[in-house]
């Protein structure tokens, strides 16, 4: 088991959460995404590490931006 945490930004209300978890959620092996609207911390767990790419892709798919 593997977790994992980012600051993704850009995120407003409940509605930019779910569509956060919804797309990390797709990633292989992805088992929980746990997102902290206040703070922007999102902490995903994973079956085996995940590449760090995959989870910048899935949430800019969902119109955010993880913070760097």
């Amino acid at each position: 088991m593997a977790t994992s945490t980012y600051t993704v930004t850009g995120m407003t209300c409940g509605h930019c959460v779910g569509s956060v978890q919804k797309e990390i959620g797709k990633i292989d092996g992805v088992t929980n995404v746990d997102v902290d609207l206040a703070t922007g911390l999102v902490k995903v767990e994973s079956a085996a590490p995940l590449a760090e790419s995959d989870v910048v892709a899935a949430v800019d798919e969902a119109g955010y931006e993880v913070a760097v």
